[in-house]
């Protein structure tokens, strides 16, 4: 059972890390191309398009892996869902592209329709894909998973240093292309709907393999029972990770906001390391949540799972924090990046009460409560709405910085609590606690203190990574007996 669910989460985790590895080595290029108010447009416009994405897929994929557990007819199933992406999509394409000039406006870009347009295609094409990829990872097909999300990765990767590094050093363009440096971070855009075009192409295969033919009205009924919660839940997730963004803009003066944007909006490019291991981590354990649900030790293995989960984060979240003093300015390059370096300890600890949630988020899944996940994610995103609007006009990012810890934090209790009380697992939670309480402190009071000590913060990292392993039972006895010897 372990060695199935490491060895997917282990394929899907290798390509998560492939595919985010590309941008986040492309970012300090984009960051040495284009300062913070050159780069705001790109933090800017995709600061929206997780939420415009969660409301394409509004929760589709998490349902069909829950009704797949009861529906005898999957062909059905998986032509339903797709059928339901598929009109979300194609309406917001037609919309959007109709749209694209008074959405331009109110979206405090006028002079940016161009970009708007671009992300429309973007997104509407990522849709289109959306159930595909469900398709695999339904029938264990990680390898193909992986192969699909590593081409769009080069893809886009090649485009963005071949539209910006290589083509301004050819004034009289290369194969009919000349750059033009008005149309700046567009090339990013331009890449970006290339690759998505792309892997559409490569997963249209699994849409006519798949027989997608019929869709069923009623079981549609029934999915939206079970998915709108969850698109809701996503939203508000959204909000808590990306609206910031917005609230910058829209709160700030214009001159000082646009800065405040791009130096936000690329700083928090580096919480990418966290963020990968959340996101391989989530891929590889929803499904096997789900088909081991029924099993007679379910509850004690979502428990072990905490503890592995909690452990490896911390770890890194110690790695990043003792090493920030060198990795963050050899990762941004522009100096005029480097006055937002000092957010990142808070923000890494923010995606580790995120991470905590959504192991917790197990509870109402499996009991079909779904709607507690939108509840719990509406409290966040009020925490998020309200410290930013208060407190941005005084603060700027840093207000949003400590939103986003505020608002993880309420949602992990709030899912605890209600969980504990209508879906109880054995967690761990004393030794669990003081390994985060410990990872948190050591993280805030060496950065603040003694980060240019950077051997030191390593030597302290080692220990503590030797003390939490031991401590978590992560070591088999046999082979901690034989260390002790």
């Amino acid at each position: 059972m372990y060695k199935k669910l490491f060895g997917q989460t282990a394929m899907y985790g290798l390509t998560t890390i492939i595919i985010r590895l590309f941008p986040f080595i492309l970012s300090p290029y984009i960051f040495e191309a284009f300062g913070p108010t050159a780069y705001a447009p790109y933090a800017d416009f995709y600061s929206v398009a997780g939420i415009i994405i969660v409301l394409l897929t509004h929760g589709m994929e998490t349902t069909f892996f829950r009704f797949a557990l009861d529906e005898k007819d999957s062909k059905k199933l998986i032509s339903t869902a797709f059928f339901s992406v598929l009109f979300a999509a194609l309406s917001f394409l037609i919309l959007g592209l109709a749209f694209r000039e008074p959405l331009a406006v109110a979206f405090k870009t006028p002079d940016q329709v161009h970009l708007l347009s671009l992300l429309v295609m973007i997104l509407a094409l990522d849709a289109f894909s959306a159930m595909p990829f469900v398709i695999l990872r339904k029938q264990e097909r990680p390898l193909k998973f992986a192969v699909i999300k590593t081409i769009n990765g080069i893809i886009n990767f090649c485009l963005v240093i071949f539209f910006i590094k290589i083509l301004p050093s050819f004034p009289q363009g290369i194969l009919g292309l000349k750059y033009s440096p008005e149309f700046g971070i567009g090339y990013v855009f331009v890449a970006n709907l290339i690759a998505s075009a792309v892997t559409f192409l490569l997963l249209s295969g699994e849409v006519f393999a798949a027989r997608i033919r019929h869709f069923d009205p009623t079981l549609w009924k029934k999915m939206l029972k079970y998915s709108l919660p969850i698109m809701f839940a996503g939203l508000a997730g959204i909000v808590n990770e990306t609206l910031d963004r917005q609230f910058l803009k829209f709160l700030l003066p214009d001159g000082i906001a646009q800065e405040q944007l791009g130096i936000y909006g690329g700083v928090t490019k580096i919480v990418t390391f966290v963020l990968l291991f959340k996101q391989a981590y989530v891929l590889g354990v929803e499904p096997f949540f789900f088909s081991h649900s029924k099993n007679e030790n379910s509850r004690a293995t979502y428990a072990r799972l905490m503890d592995v989960f909690i452990t490896a984060n911390c770890l890194i979240i110690l790695f990043l924090t003792v090493n920030l003093s060198w990795l963050a300015p050899l990762y941004l390059r522009n100096p005029a990046y480097f006055i937002g370096i000092d957010i990142l300890p808070v923000l890494f600890i923010a995606t580790l009460f995120l991470g905590i949630y959504l192991n917790l988020s197990v509870w109402y899944k499996l009991t079909d409560r779904t709607v507690y996940g939108a509840y719990i994610s509406v409290a966040g995103a009020a925490v998020t709405i309200v410290i930013n609007v208060v407190f941005i006009p005084q603060f700027g990012y840093w207000a949003s910085t400590w939103a986003t810890l505020a608002a993880y934090f309420v949602m992990m209790m709030i899912s605890l609590i209600w969980g504990q009380a209508r879906f109880p697992i054995p967690y761990h939670f004393y030794r669990n606690t003081v390994i985060i309480l410990i990872t948190i402190v050591v993280a805030l009071a060496y950065y603040q203190n003694l980060k240019q000590y950077i051997l030191l913060g390593n030597i302290i990292f080692l220990v503590l990574a030797a003390v939490f392993i031991i401590n978590q039972k992560l070591i088999p006895t046999r082979m901690l007996n034989k260390i002790k010897k």
